[in-house]
């Protein structure tokens, strides 16, 4: 879950990781033109894409609270017990789909304890308590086989194999990144709290990369350069709910707060420049 910002006075705004990632769905979807080539295969890209925190769902359905912010855990803040089986839970989900969904989702998992293979310099895993090592490296352990089983098994059909050819999938990996973080960047932030961004190691191609930046155009418009979408001017949304510090402890919990709380959608436009 994402717990977003806001200026003093008004309330945070819950945003799941289910509809995290199918803001992110609608990014992948809409990626590529002239300039940025389109992922192939498209459909199961975009499938990784918009379920690659799947694993999140049971635990956004009833939350855990943070004692800091007395508002539910949000993504970056959650302590190892809660995110190590949204881990591993994310991939499993997405292999059930197809095996180069699980992968590119098994990769997703892997890079957000390890610097996103080199392309960060954040990572989780540096950030992780002493005593809960043991287990996430067993976690990570596990997504490193996952990832060997699945590339051997899709390199054996003519089908499939050239998706597993490391620039190809790393193209793919990359777009996942790019979506995944410019996702963040508006469930994130508050409309007003939101400057200008750059994303590095957008996938031209598989062998070529460029950076992207993002900045605020205006009243629910924003602009980035270069553009990597088919098209300028496109809408995009995501719902939230607003929630305050220990609403959960008069309201029967989180589940209940969540249920019964409106809905209000965010609408912006992405335009080239």
């Amino acid at each position: 879950m994402f717990i977003q910002s806001a200026p003093p006075g008004q309330p945070n705004r819950a945003i799941t990781m289910h509809d995290h990632t199918h803001l992110s769905g609608q990014f992948a979807r809409a990626f590529g033109n002239d300039a940025f080539e389109a992922p192939d295969p498209l459909d199961l890209v975009v499938y990784a894409i918009a379920n690659h925190d799947a694993g999140w769902a049971a635990f956004d359905r009833d939350p855990a609270t943070d004692p800091q912010t007395r508002l539910p855990y949000s993504v970056f803040a959650s302590p190892a017990r809660h995110i190590l089986p949204t881990s591993k839970a994310s991939p499993d989900y997405n292999e059930r789909h197809h095996a180069y969904s699980g992968l590119l989702s098994s990769m997703h998992t892997w890079g957000i304890y390890n610097g996103c293979y080199g392309f960060s310099s954040a990572g989780r895993l540096n950030r992780i308590a002493p005593d809960d090592k043991p287990a996430v490296d067993a976690m990570l352990q596990g997504e490193l086989d996952r990832q060997a089983r699945l590339k051997a098994e899709l390199s054996c059909s003519p089908e499939t194999a050239a998706w597993v050819e490391e620039k190809r999938l790393f193209q793919h990996y990359k777009l996942l990144q790019l979506c995944d973080l410019l996702a963040i960047y508006f469930n994130y932030n508050h409309p007003t709290l939101r400057a200008e961004q750059t994303f590095t190691h957008v996938p031209l191609a598989s062998d070529r990369d460029v950076d992207v930046t993002i900045r605020p155009a205006g009243d629910g418009v924003y602009a980035l350069a270069p553009f990597p979408f088919a098209a300028s001017g496109a809408e995009f949304a995501f719902p939230s709910r607003p929630i305050a510090p220990s609403q959960e402890e008069a309201e029967g919990g989180w589940a209940d707060v969540l249920a019964k709380t409106a809905t209000h959608w965010e609408r912006f436009t992405l335009v080239a420049g």
